[in-house]
């Protein structure tokens, strides 16, 4: 195919290294400010961190894209209490008018002179939970779909809040969208399993995941990621 602008422009970068405490856990997400460029490296953001390394960040997952008028229908669905918005959700990319229908697994995207792969959805834990004050956030997001995406870095670089975002080649025909909606089935589904995990450029952990559940033909227990550890 050929290129295709999907965003004529960012709509504001973020970048945080603090880790700080949010209930009872350390998280970085409330700790992003808005910059005006990203120094994009192949494994992570120059000024950016994670507190979880195992569950946030590696090779698959440098950067988050989040769109910026999901915050509008989580405001409206009474999911957030006050005035939270980007980049409450940990972003690094804010746009508008690109979501999770418009992109798919594997996709190569060029932003300035990075040259970047969608990898997977943004699977939600209880941590949105704590940070909208909400127990039911996390698992809006893993129904709705509204949850973002991660990219793998191809070619390093600098990222500046005026680029223009475009699609250069499209690997899959599953988009976001339908891969949150195949991996978090309510129902065990081996062959749907299989055809996301035949996606080129899908997350090795999203991978290992699925396959795990073909192989015991059973789906992991969803309760600790969505809810955290439940008092008794």
């Amino acid at each position: 195919m050929t290129s295709q602008i999907l965003v004529e422009q960012i709509s504001a970068l973020y970048s945080g290294s603090n880790i700080v405490e949010l209930g009872v856990v350390q998280s970085a997400i409330n700790q992003k400010e808005a910059v005006e460029q990203l120094v994009v490296a192949i494994e992570n953001v120059e000024g950016d961190a994670q507190a979880d390394p195992k569950h946030h960040g590696g090779l698959d997952r440098v950067l988050h894209h989040f769109p910026r008028e999901h915050y509008g229908q989580y405001r409206r669905w009474d999911l957030i209490s006050g005035f939270k918005d980007a980049p409450a959700m940990g972003e690094n990319i804010s746009t508008v008018g690109l979501d999770e229908h418009q992109v798919n697994i594997g996709d190569i995207i060029q932003i300035g002179e990075v040259k970047l792969q969608v990898t997977q959805p943004r699977s939600p834990c209880f941590k949105l939970n704590l940070q909208f004050d909400h127990q039911e956030f996390a698992l809006a997001m893993q129904q709705s779909g509204r949850c973002g995406w991660f990219y793998r870095v191809l070619e390093p670089g600098t990222i500046y809040a005026s680029d223009t975002i475009t699609l250069l080649e499209r690997c899959s025909e599953i988009s976001i969208s339908e891969a949150m909606h195949i991996y978090f089935l309510p129902e065990f589904d081996a062959a749907q399993y299989q055809r996301l995990a035949d996606c080129p450029g899908l997350a090795a952990s999203w991978v290992g995941s699925l396959q795990r559940r073909i192989v015991n033909n059973a789906v992991e227990d969803w309760q600790m990621r969505l809810y955290g550890v439940q008092q008794a």
